[in-house]
């Protein structure tokens, strides 16, 4: 029970990582968790510790909130340290009462919902037109742009994006069978000027299939069959800063399309399956509220009410002038 007491060398902590990543299904767990343990690994040989314990961490979790991460953030990265924990107790290399304390290390508690960025239509019009077009890197990065704001993908799904995916359904182009967090199919519309900028990459690099966005290196050619998703956090990152919009995120785009959407007229619940949510609840969420204070529902209720002139010349009126 000695092999995560002490600082485990490589062979030990690949072998500990791939317990915990076994034991998950979902894909978006499996990366999320996978860089949750790198992290803590990181920190934990940074500098001497008593052993893999409560007081480790948290000491893990102190150090998470110095850094001024979110609650939600701190919060997966405890999950995956609490499932490492009982794989390493399920296992025999961590005695259950050490397991027993790490459980036990609370979370952070969330203050408020924190419901993300959002661009405006013409923030997002810029950063659109941000890529330097006269490139094949332009192309794509355009393209992944186009299908982030204009679709409502979430970056892996940009990136496992392939050309079986996209068809034409009842007249209009479409992604079929996209799949998406927890196992969720669904079925995305494609506007027009998405499959535009679609083809504009994927027709001059000859490219019909397998995977609709792949690497572009300095020669500004192709070289690699796959864009790995953290590619495409850092394309949108440089793109964000170049046009005035910095601390935008990949899901930020994803809200800006529902955003979009909805400013646009689209119902509720369309937007709800054009993201693939399972609750229209998140759908709000994403829509930064419910509540309209701009075009209020009973500013519409056409009553009115007769107001007497004051004639006391010390009466004031209680609304400003």
């Amino acid at each position: 029970m000695t092999a995560v007491v002490a600082a485990p060398r490589h062979d030990e902590w690949k072998r500990l990582k791939t317990l915990v990543l076994d034991s998950v299904s979902s894909p978006h767990t499996r990366r999320v968790y996978n860089l949750a343990l790198d992290d803590f690994i990181s920190w934990y040989r940074d500098e001497p510790r008593t052993g893999f314990s409560k007081a480790t961490v948290a000491a893990w979790r102190t150090s998470l909130e110095s850094r001024k991460l979110g609650s939600s953030s701190i919060n997966i990265r405890l999950s995956a340290i609490r499932k490492l924990a009982v794989e390493a107790s399920d296992n025999g290399l961590l005695a259950p009462e050490l397991m027993a304390g790490i459980l036990r290390v609370k979370g952070v508690k969330s203050k408020g919902v924190r419901v993300g960025n959002w661009l405006s239509l013409r923030q997002a019009q810029r950063l659109l037109s941000a890529p330097d077009v006269s490139t094949a890197k332009g192309m794509r990065d355009r393209a992944i742009l186009a299908v982030l704001l204009g679709c409502g993908l979430r970056r892996s799904e940009a990136a496992a994006l392939t050309f079986a995916h996209i068809r034409q359904l009842d007249g209009r182009w479409c992604i079929v069978d996209l799949l998406g967090k927890h196992g969720r199919v669904r079925t995305v519309p494609v506007p027009t000027w998405v499959m535009l900028a679609i083809n504009a990459w994927t027709s001059p690099a000859s490219l019909a299939d397998g995977r609709v966005f792949r690497p572009v290196n300095r020669a500004d050619r192709l070289s690699g069959e796959r864009l790995g998703e953290k590619a495409i956090w850092q394309m949108l990152r440089q793109y964000a800063q170049a046009v005035g919009i910095p601390g935008i995120a990949p899901h930020d785009a994803r809200r800006t399309c529902a955003k979009l959407c909805r400013a646009a007229g689209g119902q509720l619940e369309q937007i709800q399956l054009l993201l693939g949510h399972a609750s229209v609840q998140t759908t709000e969420r994403y829509l930064g509220t419910k509540q309209d204070l701009v075009n209020a529902p009973n500013d519409g209720i056409k009553l009115t009410l007769a107001i007497k002139h004051a004639t006391n010349s010390n009466s004031r009126s209680v609304l400003p002038q």
